[in-house]
């Protein structure tokens, strides 16, 4: 169950550009978002930067989708992993190539220069961070030291989202849940703590 209920959309108006962005790009406006926006300057800063490293730069944004699922699929976060799920499969990532993610080395799915990064993101992600000199002499095979920093930015995003989702037990979208089902559901993804019940608002509270 959610420890906050998210705000209701309508009560932040100043946001309502970027809302619009995140209704067109997946379909969904996020409950992470709109918890976070208790303190408006924290979800303006994160909203900025979550812009500045999935949708710029040079890396194409299906990797860093990838990166993020499985850096999150490292911690542990359910929420992040199916709203990463989600987000790789807009960018166009197949429920076969998102259901072969955890198995990425013996699979003919993911070139190189993927399996370097999604390598990175699984050592990464998880505690302790076990990334060393090896992933990043792998990474410059393919990489730029600019697209490196994206990579790894990629990961640093979930980080925090990771933390702030899995403590909060934020609840889970209609959209992410149906496409984590569907893609990732087969390979041992559940809703867990985020469940559909947790998104039903109490009566009478103050969600302000």
């Amino acid at each position: 169950m959610a420890h906050l209920e998210p705000l209701d959309r309508e009560s932040l108006p100043q946001f309502a550009d970027r809302f619009e962005r995140y209704d067109r790009i997946r379909g969904f406006l996020p409950n992470s978002i709109l918890t976070m926006s208790r303190r408006p300057a924290i979800a303006e800063a994160f909203m900025q930067l979550n812009q500045a490293i999935l949708y710029e730069g040079t890396v194409p944004e299906a990797l860093k989708m990838m990166v993020a699922y499985m850096s999150s699929s490292a911690a542990g976060c359910r929420y992040c992993q199916a709203h990463m799920a989600n987000l790789s499969s807009v960018y166009g990532v197949s429920d076969e190539k998102l259901q072969a993610m955890w198995y990425f080395e013996e699979s003919d799915l993911f070139p190189e220069s993927e399996k370097a990064a999604l390598r990175l993101a699984l050592n990464a992600g998880g505690v302790p961070n076990t990334a060393d000199e090896s992933h990043f002499d792998e990474l410059k095979k393919h990489f730029s030291e600019a697209e490196i920093v994206e990579i790894v930015a990629s990961i640093a995003l979930f980080g925090y989202l990771n933390r702030w989702n899995d403590t909060m037990a934020t609840a889970m979208e209609d959209v992410p849940q149906k496409l984590a089902e569907r893609a990732i559901g087969p390979a041992g993804w559940q809703v867990g703590k985020h469940a559909a019940s947790a998104r039903q608002p109490k009566e009478n509270e103050d969600n302000g």
